[in-house]
């Protein structure tokens, strides 16, 4: 049976841990820092698939050596965003938490494919990257999935149909400068662009954008954690089963896009040794500039905590 850790028991960690569960992915270790505060909500989980009649196991610790020898390894631990706070807010104190977790992950579970949720995204998953010394098809950071669905749901709410007619993709940093991909949306096969006014269009992309602020904004003491939770699994899913999804994920760049040597949310294929392929899509010109600028301010943040915090 397989073995997922998640590391951090909080709202996003937690719902990790029921979808993973509800999947039935394999045996799951959810570790916090505060041991107490994982073994319960492991019990409960564990307890809720007693109901659907699942055999699946959830163990809480808050010891690492529970960890070895995972297969996948997700990372929500950090602190989450307040009211007014934007993800690069987070950087220094989020980066340090990162730093410790990934060393002890590398100690116990070397040949894992690491996940990383901890915000902001594309420069966490860079740093986790540089400590664990990894190979870039086995550190992938989740974004995409999350910023699709938003648009997605934007998208039916405005046109009064089910999500599930609605094909998006968002790609670049995972944040105010995302670049949702208006000429690759479609509902039915039909492009968005045929149902839906230049005005309205634009007017949802900036709610994509901003779509994480407005449930910071509602909450007022965390962020979202329903769907982040089951888009990280989804990652895992591809990868445990071997599904070879093309998903929208963090991932670094080695030419592709015309970037190099950076951690970058595009489309990959996930399979069992984790990123199988990086996906190039066509861009118009409007959306080739937009993902050259947010590109721009990811090397940016990225560059400047590698410095400080790795001095490179």
């Amino acid at each position: 049976m397989d073995k997922i850790t998640i590391i951090g028991a909080g709202n996003v960690g937690a719902h990790a841990a029921v979808s993973a569960a509800t999947l039935e992915l394999g045996h799951i270790i959810l570790l916090d820092k505060d041991a107490d505060l994982a073994k319960g909500k492991a019990i409960d989980i564990t307890q809720s698939m007693a109901v659907s009649h699942s055999d699946i196991v959830v163990t809480g610790t808050g010891d690492y050596q529970d960890t070895a020898d995972s297969d996948v390894v997700i990372i929500t631990a950090g602190i989450p965003r307040k009211p007014g706070m934007s993800r690069d807010d987070l950087l220094d104190i989020n980066a340090d938490i990162l730093t410790s977790i990934v060393k002890q992950v590398v100690q116990y579970s070397p040949e894992c494919i690491l996940i990383i949720v901890t915000n902001p995204i594309t420069t966490m998953v860079q740093l986790a990257y540089e400590v664990s010394g990894f190979s870039r098809e086995r550190v992938i950071g989740m974004a995409g999935i999350l910023d699709g669905a938003r648009f997605k749901r934007f998208i039916a709410e405005e046109l009064k149909v089910g999500s599930s007619e609605v094909m998006t993709m968002v790609i670049g940093d995972h944040g105010e400068l995302m670049v949702p991909l208006k000429d690759h949306c479609h509902v039915n096969g039909q492009p968005i662009a045929e149902l839906l006014s230049h005005e309205q269009i634009e007017a949802i992309v900036v709610k994509v954008q901003h779509g994480g602020s407005q449930i910071v904004n509602l909450l007022k003491t965390g962020s979202a954690y329903f769907a982040p939770g089951l888009a990280v699994i989804q990652m895992v899913k591809s990868i445990l089963r071997n599904e070879q999804k093309t998903l929208p994920c963090a991932v670094y760049l080695d030419g592709e896009y015309s970037t190099k040597g950076l951690f970058v949310g595009v489309p990959v294929v996930l399979g069992r040794q984790g990123v199988e392929k990086i996906v190039e899509i066509h861009l118009s010109e409007k959306e080739a500039l937009a993902f050259k600028n947010s590109v721009r301010h990811i090397k940016e943040r990225t560059e400047a905590l590698l410095h400080k915090k790795l001095g490179s």
